[in-house]
């Protein structure tokens, strides 16, 4: 592999800690990170720029001065019921912030690799390939389905990763739904989780690797990129108390339309992930081997 600059955008979050992490692993990459807060959150050894994806002129400066030959955009706006209320903030971050990066990478060279989501699909008729017709639904999906028709229009070559229910363990990271319901459990709360929303369980670990290869082999196009398989929420937590030792009684049963959330789920949004596997070769953890490799972080780390 030839020598590359890499700029983790967004690296102060999960998934950026995780690509920063396994970016730096490979001697021939040199990994640089920027995010919105003013100092680096994590333990890694890699110069950091504070950024507002937001500010053009900003953007402009900095990504020219760090002179990267791949950015990957791991900033997002990612609450997806705020999103409804919050929409000109949600646009900003995930439309306009994506503009700004794009515009800057198209006039240095430089590739893109972006996050985008299941959210994209109506799910109405799960699972989806690649080739399947988006139908967002809420305003954040609409936002993020914008994004890849923002990096289309500005012609940079691009490898999108459309993922879904992210997980995995971070410094100074917001709770996920599996380190949130491993807290409930533990503190002994009952929960109510839903059966009717299925979707495909994702370790940030995994997508890390798979974005550290698309890096690597410069590959581009929009690619599903989850673990490999697609369950309920409700499997999924009994999945979660089950390698974790905690009391599969206190979850309950619920129904999506019972929560009254502000922005519409997709029920089905499960996705196929033959061809990022065909293509980069990478292996997709089932959820039980993803939730063991959590389980054997969280062990290192207490």
């Amino acid at each position: 592999m030839t020598a590359k600059r890499v700029l983790v955008v967004g690296c102060n979050g999960l998934l950026g800690q995780k690509v920063a992490r396994r970016l730096l692993e490979n001697p021939n990459v040199t990994v640089m990170g920027a995010s919105v807060e003013p100092e680096l959150l994590f333990d890694a050894p890699l110069p950091y720029h504070q950024m507002d994806i937001t500010r053009e002129e900003a953007v402009n400066r900095l990504v020219s001065n760090c002179a990267p030959d791949a950015i990957v955009n791991a900033a997002a706006y990612t609450n997806v019921d705020r999103a409804e209320i919050e929409k000109t903030l949600c646009w900003e971050i995930n439309v306009v912030g994506v503009e700004n990066l794009a515009r800057v990478a198209r006039d240095i060279g430089a590739r893109f690799y972006h996050i985008s989501t299941d959210y994209v699909f109506s799910g109405e008729n799960g699972s989806y390939s690649e080739e399947d017709e988006p139908a967002p639904r809420g305003f954040y999906a609409r936002s993020k389905l914008t994004a890849e028709w923002v990096l289309e229009a500005f012609g940079v070559p691009s490898f999108i990763a459309r993922t879904s229910t992210l997980f995995g363990l971070g410094e100074h990271v917001r709770p996920n739904f599996v380190t949130w319901l491993i807290s409930a459990l533990q503190a002994r709360k009952a929960v109510t989780i839903v059966t009717d929303q299925i979707s495909n369980p994702t370790l940030a670990d995994n997508l890390a690797e798979v974005l550290a290869v698309a890096i690597e082999k410069e590959a581009e196009g929009i690619y599903h990129v989850t673990g490999s398989e697609a369950l309920s929420r409700y499997a999924f937590a009994l999945k979660i108390a089950e390698v974790f030792d905690l009391n599969p009684a206190l979850i309950r049963k619920g129904k999506t339309a019972d929560l009254k959330q502000l922005a519409p789920r997709p029920l089905n949004a499960a996705l196929r992930v033959d061809k990022v596997q065909r293509d980069l070769g990478v292996h997709l953890f089932t959820v039980k081997e993803a939730l063991r490799e959590l389980k054997k972080q969280i062990e290192m780390n207490s």
